[in-house]
């Protein structure tokens, strides 16, 4: 895989990562970058890349639909309200990630989710990064870690969210749109500016 904007089989010119497979095409071409507002949305993305820590977005990404029908669409009202045999049948499903603790974690942040005073998507796009800041050129000028992605996780920390450390917190704010780090030469980004 190339540091910088690749050229696909289509013509079109993207970030090396998202021209590997057919799965990181579609996600970096129509999601990845977005904004994505909604409390239930935003707990959705929280989650999965919660599930992610230590294994590869694809694999999550392959699984996401498992994980949606596992979580009930990853609606912070259902999902607080799980409990022991809800566990015990998430641990049975082969459908998602079946980790013990990453499970838990996902039935308490939505609980810390459904309490929290303005809401999640409030909390979360109140630490979006700078929107003029440069374009990465490279895969190279991208951060694993900023201090908005600091912040972001010591408040969502604060609230009583798990398995949110700065890395997770920043490649939520990439997935979700609060900073763009697609490449200069990335058409999804040089397709915002025409």
């Amino acid at each position: 895989m190339t540091d910088g904007a690749v050229l696909g089989e289509d013509g079109l010119r993207r970030c090396g990562w998202g021209d590997s497979t057919d799965d990181y095409r579609v996600y970096h071409d129509t999601e990845w970058g977005r904004p994505v507002h909604g409390d239930d949305a935003l707990f959705e993305r929280i989650s999965l890349e919660a599930f992610q820590s230590g294994l590869s977005w694809l694999t999550i990404l392959r699984r996401r639909e498992g994980f949606r029908a596992a979580f009930a669409g990853f609606e912070i009202a259902k999902v607080a309200e799980f409990g022991d045999a809800d566990r015990e049948r998430l641990l049975a499903d082969p459908g998602i990630i079946r980790n013990r603790a990453k499970i838990d974690a996902t039935i308490a942040n939505a609980a810390v989710a459904r309490g929290l005073d303005g809401g999640l998507d409030a909390l979360i796009w109140g630490f979006a990064a700078d929107p003029g800041r440069p374009a990465p050129r490279t895969l190279g000028e991208v951060p694993a870690v900023t201090p908005e992605s600091t912040a972001l996780s010591k408040a969502l920390k604060k609230a009583g969210f798990r398995f949110v450390g700065p890395t997770t917190a920043y490649a939520l704010m990439q997935a979700c749109g609060l900073v763009d780090d697609h490449l200069a030469d990335c058409h999804v980004r040089t397709g915002r500016r025409s």
